[in-house]
């Protein structure tokens, strides 16, 4: 951590600057570009010069001359797009790290596809040694898998590839796993077991487990799995720990990513995030949620508290709890029954009390709140149980409490967003990846009246912080960014095309919004003299270029802090044509 006076003497300094003749030369100039600082009181310049880890100035290419000295690095953006650094305002950034470690089931067309990728890591596994990997999606299959249940295979296509080596196979949401008979069998899941609470073991006709696990019913294998983990040496152990962190970073970083708000991690990691930032080996600025159940949030909290100082790596003062599942999985908790499944109405992972009480740990200890709800009964209980904290409390101000992702709301609901001060922290990448099977879940009705409402969020007052909930969407905000303005599918359809945001409303959302929401917009989050360098620059303006060019945008440059720590290499053409899976 850093000391805050150092960010007001900057301040100070690149204000005399900017307004006058420059007392100082600066470390780096970008000059000849679009710079569109997301700073109303200057929305566009041509050039901006940095000293240190701040802005020193922001103006024409002429006005950064007088900046421009012997040591000075110049950088001619011949014309491209800079922009603040984006901010991931909600993902996992370890998961973001482990994806590459493991099987990416992220693009695969159907089951076929996925056995074929276990069969082949279990030829190359050792024995006992578990096959892990995410990102499958059934509603994303080109077909049905047969046999199945719910849509969803049965276990003995992944025995008869992996009869020996136990399977965890996380679905994109995170909300639920797929397990091979090996699995089922350490785990000590039988017909017989039963469901824990939040959680679901699905179950064929005969009764017996298919190898499907829903929201907490997961962690009667990944607890099997976690302590297989721990077994091996600590030092490859710790040798891998941080290999995820590296691996994330560098995944960020080329994707325009300059700060990462982590939603929910464990006081284990984030020992690791400290002693990584004391080494300066935190390349990536992370916005920590802290996720530990009520009974060691009370015993711990005070001495996990970070709040953000000037340039820090490292910032932990927001406690993170899931109230539901997701949609996908048929997890999020609804009002009303699912369109295709009329028995159920999704699973409450914890009961609305121990929100209440985390909300208590919360205020008691300076700390904001994000809970996890995408269903509208999940969103409803959130705000309510928000409303009754901000009563109890009148004397707290400028909370900035959250509810992440906000999917679903029931139209009532919608205005206590504006009128609470609660931040939707919602991912414009979900609405169009989710688009062609959400009124299958939900029913024409309700997904028009509710699915992704972020026009009439914006209209209650509402400040929209945007993201990718990586891993389970790519990391690249280009992708979110195109989906917040066109809310089109890659077939080709629109999906409620009133909600959709303009282009200044998106980028402000994806930068000064995710600031905001994070309590950082003084420092960072738009291109104003004195705050953090943290900018970025693509192949193509996003700002200006027709819709559909908009996701061919590389990140050609990635500068945090002053420091360029990614540059798009050469052999990689400007041009190359992104197609996202917004299926």
């Amino acid at each position: 951590m850093r000391h805050g006076g150092v960010l007001l003497l900057g301040m100070l300094v690149s204000t005399a600057c900017a307004s006058g003749s420059a007392e100082e030369t600066a470390d780096l100039v970008l000059r000849n570009g679009h710079v569109v600082t997301v700073d109303s009181t200057q929305p566009e310049a041509e050039a901006v010069a940095i000293r240190g880890h701040s802005i020193m100035a922001v103006g024409s290419d002429d006005e950064m001359e007088a900046y421009i000295g012997s040591g000075t690095e110049v950088i001619d953006l011949n014309g491209r797009l800079a922009v603040p650094g984006f901010i991931e305002g909600h993902g996992h950034f370890s998961g973001v790290g482990e994806r590459l470690l493991n099987l990416d089931l992220m693009n695969v067309r159907n089951w076929d596809e996925v056995v074929a990728m276990v069969g082949a890591a279990a030829r190359d596994a050792t024995a006992d040694a578990w096959i892990v990997g995410r990102g499958w999606h059934q509603e994303k299959w080109d077909r049905v898998p047969e046999p199945s249940v719910e849509g969803v295979p049965v276990h003995a296509s992944l025995d008869s590839v992996s009869p020996d080596n136990p399977v965890y196979l996380t679905h994109a949401s995170g909300h639920a796993a797929f397990v091979n008979g090996r699995a089922l069998e350490l785990a000590g899941i039988t017909g017989s077991t039963p469901n824990p609470p939040g959680g679901e073991i699905v179950k064929d006709a005969n009764g017996e487990p298919t190898g499907m696990l829903r929201e907490t019913a997961q962690r009667l294998a990944g607890q099997v799995r976690a302590r297989a983990s721990a077994e091996r040496p600590a030092e490859e152990i710790a040798a891998e720990r941080r290999r995820v962190v590296d691996l994330a970073a560098q995944e960020a970083l080329s994707k325009g990513v300059t700060s990462f708000h982590d939603a929910g991690t464990g006081f284990g990691t984030i020992d690791l995030f400290r002693e990584l930032e004391a080494e300066g080996a935190l390349p990536v600025r992370l916005y920590v949620m802290i996720r530990e159940p009520n009974e060691q949030l009370e015993q711990r909290l005070p001495d996990y508290l970070m709040p953000a100082d000037t340039n820090d790596y490292l910032v932990v003062r927001s406690i993170k709890v899931s109230i539901d599942g997701a949609l996908g999985s048929h997890g999020a908790w609804l009002l009303e029954p699912y369109e295709d499944m009329p028995t159920s109405t999704g699973l409450a992972l914890v009961q609305p009390e121990v929100v209440a009480r985390t909300a208590e740990l919360a205020i008691a200890n300076g700390f904001q709140l994000a809970v996890h709800a995408i269903g509208d009964r999940a969103n409803r209980e959130v705000l309510d149980i928000y409303e009754q904290t901000f009563a109890a409390h009148p004397e707290s101000r400028d909370l900035r409490w959250r509810i992440e992702h906000a999917q679903h709301l029931d139209p009532a609901d919608i205005g206590r967003f504006g009128e609470l001060g609660v931040i939707p922290a919602m991912q414009g990448v979900h609405a169009t990846s989710d688009a062609p099977w959400i009124p299958r879940r939900l029913g024409e009705r309700r997904a028009r009246e509710g699915a992704y409402m972020w026009r009439e969020l914006m209209n209650t007052g509402a400040v929209i912080a945007n993201g990718t909930d990586a891993p389970v969407e790519d990391v690249n905000p280009i992708v979110s960014f195109y989906s917040s303005v066109s809310r089109q599918t890659n077939m080709g359809d629109v999906f409620y095309g009133g909600q959709r945001m303009t282009r200044d409303e998106a980028l402000r959302s994806y930068t000064l919004n995710n600031a905001y929401a994070a309590f950082e917009e003084d420092v960072k989050g738009s291109l104003t003299p004195g705050k953090l360098a943290d900018i970025v620059v693509l192949s193509k303006d996003i700002m200006r270029v027709p819709e559909d060019e908009i996701t061919s945008a590389r990140v050609d440059l990635t500068i945090v802090g002053g420091e360029v720590r990614y540059r798009r290499p050469a052999d990689q053409a400007s041009a190359t044509t992104f197609t996202p899976d917004l299926r």
